[in-house]
């Protein structure tokens, strides 16, 4: 399930894309100023970050600019979201970083349109939504795995884990990182937590040869990488 920050100080566009994100199989996290959003951003990962440009302590731009510049952040996808309509605007908000734009009011299918969109390239799936990499492919909608063309039924945790690292390909994330981005409710905060995930993981995978796309990498954590496998 994608995880969409909204940062946003009107009330009613809260409620709204709130309902809409739900139905569309989106969770939504919101804030209402910039002081809120790092705040979150520094407990959370969004997979997505909606940005208003005018926010009551400081504007939306000079956050993105920011995101921009942080190594743990930058990759963050965003869509801005502004009353501004003038294509100077909208060619600066681009130019800081800003993934795509779209102009208030909107229709909620429109930005849920656009959402699955950037979703799309920024994790590379194809136009159906499966997220691909070697044998490997996963319908997030259908929640259905396969490997090598026969399905694999992980259970719930494996497959939050195996769809947050087909989601981010080919990146390290330490085991920390791994606790808050697919345990982040939970009360298990141990790391040897997601170690044994990711050995179940691996032998869930292992009969269709897909384990070794599951790569180790010693003193830094863990990836899902086709460049070779893994050393642990």
């Amino acid at each position: 399930m994608p995880i969409i920050l909204l940062v946003e100080d009107e009330g009613p566009i809260r409620d709204m894309l709130r309902f809409a994100l739900s139905r569309a199989g989106m969770e939504m996290l919101d804030v209402e100023t910039v002081k809120q959003a790092k705040e979150l951003l520094a407990v959370r990962r969004p997979d997505l970050i909606l940005l208003d440009w005018m926010l009551p302590d400081e504007n939306g731009l000079a956050l993105l600019r920011r995101l921009r510049k942080k190594k743990d952040l930058r990759d963050i996808p965003v869509i801005m979201l502004t009353a501004r309509a003038g294509e100077e605007d909208k060619i600066k908000g681009l130019e800081v970083g800003a993934d795509d734009y779209i102009t208030k009011p909107f229709s909620p299918p429109e930005l849920i349109a656009r959402i699955r969109a950037v979703l799309r390239r920024a994790t590379g799936a194809d136009t159906d939504g499966n997220l691909k990499l070697g044998k490997l492919n996963l319908n997030p909608d259908t929640r259905r795995v396969f490997c090598g063309g026969a399905e694999i039924s992980p259970g719930p945790t494996e497959y939050r884990l195996l769809e947050f690292l087909l989601s981010h390909a080919e990146r390290v994330y330490s085991r920390g990182q791994l606790l808050d981005y697919v345990w982040p409710d939970s009360g298990e905060r141990e790391e040897r937590t997601v170690d044994v995930s990711i050995r179940r993981l691996r032998k869930l995978l292992a009969p269709h040869g897909c384990d070794g796309l599951v790569r180790t990498v010693r003193g830094a954590g863990y990836s899902l990488s086709a460049k070779g496998v893994g050393d642990a």
